[in-house]
Parts: C-alpha cells; structure tokens; sequence
C-alpha cells in the first residue's frame, strides 16, 4: 500500500508538528486509516490534525504518541494553541487533485448554492458544524469512483 507522506516543498508553512507526526507515520508504514482507528476519529480529520488544520484533544496526543513512538510532552507542546487554518498553500492550489476539489466549487458553487437556498432559505453551510468522509466506489465496469460527503450544519443568516 502507498502512503500519504509530507512534501515539504508544497506546505512551505506547516508547524512543527506536521513535521514530527509524518516522519513517525512513514517510519511506522501507518495509513491514516489505520490511525484514525487507533485514535478513535475519523480518518480526515486525523489527516488535518498532522496537516495542522484541525486541534488535537489531550486523547488524540496520547494515542498518537503512543501508536507513533513519539515522547508525548514534546508532541503535545507542538500540537497545542489553535490551529491555523487555511493558509499551509498558496490559491489557488497547484496540487492537481486539490485543484480539482477548488475547481468543482468554482464550477458548481453557485449551482450548490442556488439548490441549497431553495432548500433550506437563506443561509450557508457550516464549515465548523462539519463532518466528512471519503469513500471508494467500483462499478460493474471496475472503474473506482472516488465519493466525498460533506455534512455541514445549516446556519441561517440572521435578521436584523
């Protein structure tokens, strides 16, 4: 199985842990599906904890030290404040399947809204109520289909 290592190159402003959690990753040959087990979280979320995109509780640390080798004080210094979300690449992105994610919003994001407000009125989708997974598909022709949902809380705009 390949696996999902850091270039450094593409994340020029990742913190420190990004680093240390993905060097102990290689060297264990763990997926991040294997670590989200381990830790009890899901599998994206797990990735954007190493990619310093989302926080990680004192539970996530201790797993992940202990399934990883990593001493755990060290870890937990580097994983603690807040997360710096949104800004470890440049935009638009370069990477081709992140760009592809960038280009289905830039293609279809007033397609999404115009549906989702008739739906659910004037609003937006929260991107901190927020869950999502990724799954894989193969048809009856062997293709893989690669199947993403997004699951955000509805936060209807306030009158005022």
């Amino acid at each position: 199985m390949d696996l999902a290592t850091l270039d450094t190159s593409q994340h020029p402003y990742l913190p420190e842990a990004a680093h240390t959690l993905f060097r102990a990753k290689t060297a264990k040959k763990l997926s991040f599906e294997k670590i989200a087990q381990h830790i009890g979280r899901n599998e994206v979320a797990t990735a954007a904890i190493f990619y310093g995109q989302a926080k990680a509780s004192p539970q996530d640390v201790h797993k992940l030290a202990t399934l990883l080798g990593i001493p755990e004080e060290p870890l937990a210094e580097q994983l603690g404040g807040f997360p710096d979300r949104g800004r470890s690449v440049e935009m638009p992105p370069r990477e081709p399947l992140i760009y592809r994610l960038y280009e289905i919003v830039q293609n279809y994001g007033y397609a999404y809204k115009a549906v989702l407000n008739e739906k659910f009125g004037d609003g937006i989708m929260s991107a901190i109520s927020f869950s999502t997974k990724v799954e894989k598909e193969t048809d009856t022709d062997g293709n893989n289909w690669a199947v993403i949902t997004l699951r955000g809380k509805w936060l209807p705009f306030s009158r005022f």
